[in-house]
């Protein structure tokens, strides 16, 4: 299975409301419940005015389209980073999912992936 890297820098935020987002940038997810409101988005292009905010992840995507009776491939890959001390956290869109991880160990986490098999995809 193939991870491309995602040359960008990306910050998680819990936001008010969603009129400080751009929703014609190139990445962002927005995400809400009844207790928040979420936005992962490129570091630079977060909101001024968050109520909460943490910069410096890094991130991968699952390269393909992947069907909804696939299971197991996210699970294996937090499973392999969680032996590893590796947190990540995840956002997933209709084909595929992206995993975010601290840009100390996203470096350490791809090595990792690959030795288990991976394909790392610049």
């Amino acid at each position: 299975m193939e991870l491309k890297k995602i040359d960008k820098d990306f910050s998680v935020c819990k936001i008010k409301d969603l009129s400080q987002v751009n929703l014609k940038d190139e990445f962002y997810f927005i995400g809400r419940t009844d207790e928040e409101l979420s936005l992962v988005c490129e570091t630079g292009s977060a909101p001024a005015g968050t109520l909460e905010r943490e910069d410096g992840w890094k991130a991968f995507r699952i390269q393909g389209v992947l069907d909804f009776s696939l299971i197991g491939i996210l699970s294996k890959i937090s499973g392999i980073l969680a032996d590893n001390q590796i947190g990540i956290f995840v956002v997933s869109t209709y084909n595929t999912d992206y995993v975010l991880v601290k840009e100390g160990n996203f470096e350490q986490a791809l090595r990792i992936l690959e030795k288990e098999g991976y394909e790392i995809a610049d």
